[in-house]
């Protein structure tokens, strides 16, 4: 039996003023600016940083608190120019290049298309990255354990065996599971690596199903229906902004999807164990207030990571009744 993994807050109590305004795309940047400031600063320094979102859906935006919130507990002041780049490459392309034209003392990047695209203007400003899985398969550092240049991070690396254990127990009949994910994102074939080595452990079959576009994501679903008895799709940015059509799609037809993260259960997956990204995020903020305010070398820290007893399991009662699952097994798993 699965057990639930204790979950635990890595944030204090938030002092001093949130300053975050998300805003919707605008601009021929392609991106969505907002500032805010703190002025609870303790050493009398105002540091600018910059953030570039890759998109907007509710594991990004968590990630992005989290780090705001970390910010505002260190007591430090500071400055922030919010983008969001509405997952549009080439809005990450023009976005990154502002905020360094900017000068900005560190810049914060959430998903890895947008740390790639930071990375690629500059060598010099510190980055921090969030939710990106593997910052080494994605070019970012050199190694996860000594990055070597200017970028750092927290992984969302989520437990994907744990996540195919859950859909054996879910849909003990499966025969052949349907990955899902997009193949812009390199972060998601290394998921679905791990995923497709955990079915093959389990003597269940398997096969992918891409996506270049949320725009392909209802008629790739669909293609699946007869063919596949489950689907698994990963901490994917495209599918997890996309997951009302995958939810709509996939329990008009009875086909189960375990997800990689709470959000998308939320957003009408069956279940999921799941990193808190709101953690994850506030884990990011306080590297770079160690790179802000004690001079810490990003080239020499390490890609942190949320711990294993840190998951929790979570699922879906309404897409669990709509498609008749039975998810009263589950003990201590969180219902949504």
């Amino acid at each position: 039996m699965i057990m639930k993994r204790l979950k635990t807050l890595a944030s204090a109590v938030v002092a001093g003023t949130l300053a975050l305004a998300l805003a919707a795309c605008g601009g021929n940047d392609g991106g969505a600016s907002a500032e805010g400031s703190s002025t609870a600063g303790a050493t009398g320094d105002t540091y600018k940083i910059g953030v570039l979102q890759l998109t907007e859906h509710a594991a990004l935006d968590a990630s992005n608190e989290g780090f705001i919130a970390a910010l505002d507990d260190a007591g430090i002041s500071y400055e922030v120019d919010q983008q969001n780049a509405q997952n549009d490459q080439s809005a990450c392309q023009t976005i990154a290049s502002k905020l360094v034209n900017d000068g900005d003392d560190l810049i914060l990047t959430i998903g890895t298309p947008a740390a790639q695209a930071v990375a690629s203007a500059t060598s010099d400003i510190p980055i921090i990255g969030t939710a990106i899985t593997d910052f080494a398969e994605s070019g970012l550092v050199a190694d996860n354990e000594a990055p070597g240049g200017n970028v750092t991070g927290s992984s969302d690396l989520t437990p994907v065996a744990d996540q195919i254990e859950l859909l054996e127990q879910l849909v003990p009949g499966a025969k052949t599971v349907g990955l899902l994910y997009c193949t812009a994102e390199s972060n998601s074939e290394v998921q679905i690596s791990m995923a497709e080595e955990a079915l093959d452990a389990a003597g269940i079959a398997h096969e992918r199903y891409s996506v270049s576009s949320s725009n392909e994501i209802q008629q790739v679903i669909e293609s699946m229906v007869g063919k596949v008895d489950a689907i698994y799709t990963p901490t994917d940015n495209t599918i997890a902004a996309g997951m009302a059509t995958v939810s709509m799609v996939a329990n008009e037809n009875d086909l189960p999807v375990i997800v990689g993260c709470d959000t998308m259960v939320e957003d009408g997956g069956l279940a999921s164990y799941s990193i808190n990204y709101y953690d994850l995020g506030y884990k990011a903020g306080e590297m770079a207030v160690e790179i802000l305010t004690e001079g810490a070398d990003p080239a020499e820290m390490p890609i942190e990571y949320l711990a294993a007893e840190d998951c929790q399991l979570i699922a879906n009662q309404a897409t669990a009744d709509e498609i008749g699952i039975d998810i009263s097994g589950l003990e201590n798993a969180e219902i949504v």
